[in-house]
C-alpha cells in the first residue's frame, strides 16, 4: 500500500476546511491573523519507532489507546476489551470486577500495579480508584498504593481534580473538596432544585474554587470559593433548560474562567467579574482544551455522529468552528498545534499568528 500517497489523500479534506477557516479570519479586521496550517495525518495502526526523549501525546479512540508524537509517529495503540484509563504519564486496561490493576508508563514498562477493587482514573500524574459500590474512592501514589479514601452514603455522579485539589459531587446534592492529602476543605450543598443531584463539577487547578451543576427543575450553575473555612458562593445561575445527564465543567489554567455544558450551548463565567456569556452548540461536550499561550480555546462536541470543534479566541469569542462526522473523535493541544483524532486517524494542524 502506498502510505504517503494516502496520507496526502486524507490531508485534502483537512486542508479544504482551513482553507475555509482562513478566509473567515481574513475579512476580519484583526492587527494579527491567526494561520491553521494541516501538517500530517496518521492511522494508529502505523506503529512506529520513537526515542524516549520525545514528547509522547496520549490518545483514546474507541477500543485503542495509545501515544503518538508532535512529529507523527504512532508509538502504540493498545486494543482493550472492557475498560481503560490513560494520561501523559500513565495508561491501563482492566475488566468489570478485577481486585487489582497493572498500569504502566508511556513507554509501555511496569509502573506499578493498584491493589484496589474498582475503576482506575488517570488525571494528568494523580491516580484514583473509583471504588464499587460508587460511594466511595481511593487516592493512589505514584506507585499505585493508597494514599487516602472518602466514603460517602450517595453515589458519586461528578468528579474532578487538580494539581492543588479534588472534587466530587454526589446523588443527594452535596459537593465535597479535598485537599491534596485528603483532609475535607470545602462541603456544601447547593439545593434550591426539586431533585438536587449534582450532574458536573470542576476545581480550579489552584484550588480555591468549585464549580458545578447542580440539580433539575430549576437546575442551577454555581461557582463557590474558600472564605475562612467556609464556602462563599460567589455566581450563582438558573438555568432555563435543565439536562438530566452528567455534563462537563472545566475551569481554565488560570482558574479565572469556568466553562460548563448546558443544554445546547456552552456557559462561560468570569469567576473574578461574576460575569457570563452562553454561546450555542448542539449536543454532548466532551472536551474543553486551551492553547499552551492561553490566547484559544478548543471546544469538541457531539451532535449524533457530527462532531464540531469550536474555536475561541481571548476565552469567550467564537472565530471558527468546523464539522465532521465519526464514531469517536478527540482533540489535544501541546505547544503551537492541535491535534484531532476521528475513528482511527490522527491529524495535526500547526497554530500561528502572522
Amino acid at each position: 500500500m502506498n502510505f504517503n500517497k494516502k496520507k496526502k489523500n486524507l490531508l485534502v479534506p483537512i486542508a479544504v476546511i482551513f482553507c475555509a477557516l482562513y478566509i473567515i479570519f481574513s475579512v476580519q479586521p484583526m492587527g494579527q491573523e491567526i494561520h491553521f496550517t494541516p501538517e500530517w495525518t496518521e492511522d494508529i495502526s502505523h506503529i512506529q519507532e520513537n526515542s524516549n526523549d520525545a514528547k509522547k501525546i496520549p490518545f483514546k479512540l474507541s477500543q485503542n489507546i495509545g501515544y503518538f508524537t508532535a512529529d507523527g509517529k504512532i508509538v502504540s495503540a493498545i486494543t482493550f476489551p472492557f475498560k481503560s484509563t490513560v494520561s501523559e504519564k500513565w495508561y491501563a486496561t482492566f475488566g468489570a470486577s478485577g481486585t487489582k490493576t497493572d498500569f504502566f508508563f508511556a513507554d509501555g514498562t511496569l509502573a506499578g500495579t493498584i491493589d484496589e477493587a474498582g475503576f482506575p482514573f488517570f488525571d494528568q500524574d494523580r491516580i484514583f480508584v473509583m471504588q464499587p459500590g460508587g460511594t466511595s474512592f481511593v487516592k493512589c501514589n505514584s506507585e499505585g498504593k493508597r494514599e487516602w479514601n472518602y466514603e460517602h452514603y450517595s453515589p458519586i455522579t461528578a468528579f474532578s481534580s487538580s494539581k492543588n485539589g479534588t472534587a466530587a459531587g454526589y446523588a443527594d446534592g452535596t459537593v465535597i473538596s479535598f485537599l491534596p492529602d485528603g483532609k475535607i476543605d470545602q462541603k456544601f450543598a447547593p439545593g434550591g432544585s426539586n431533585c438536587d443531584v449534582i450532574l458536573g463539577v470542576a476545581i480550579s487547578e489552584d484550588g480555591n474554587r468549585i464549580a458545578c451543576v447542580s440539580g433539575q427543575d430549576q437546575q442551577r450553575f454555581i461557582v463557590a470559593e474558600k472564605n475562612g473555612g467556609h464556602s462563599k458562593v460567589i455566581y450563582h445561575e438558573y438555568l432555563e433548560n435543565s439536562i438530566s445527564r452528567q455534563t462537563l465543567v472545566k475551569f481554565n489554567n488560570n482558574s479565572d474562567y469556568v466553562y460548563f455544558n448546558g443544554k445546547d450551548f456552552l456557559g462561560i463565567v468570569n469567576s473574578k467579574k461574576s460575569t457570563s456569556k452562553k454561546i450555542p452548540i448542539k449536543g454532548k461536550i466532551s472536551q474543553i482544551e486551551f492553547s499552551d499561550n492561553n490566547e484559544l480555546v478548543f471546544v469538541l462536541s457531539k451532535d449524533g455522529k457530527k462532531y464540531t470543534v469550536t474555536i475561541l479566541e481571548s476565552f469567550v469569542y467564537p472565530m471558527a468552528s468546523f464539522s465532521f462526522e465519526g464514531e469517536c473523535s478527540f482533540i489535544q493541544t501541546y505547544e503551537d498545534s492541535l491535534f484531532i483524532g476521528r475513528n482511527t486517524k490522527i491529524s495535526k494542524i500547526s497554530i500561528s499568528k502572522k
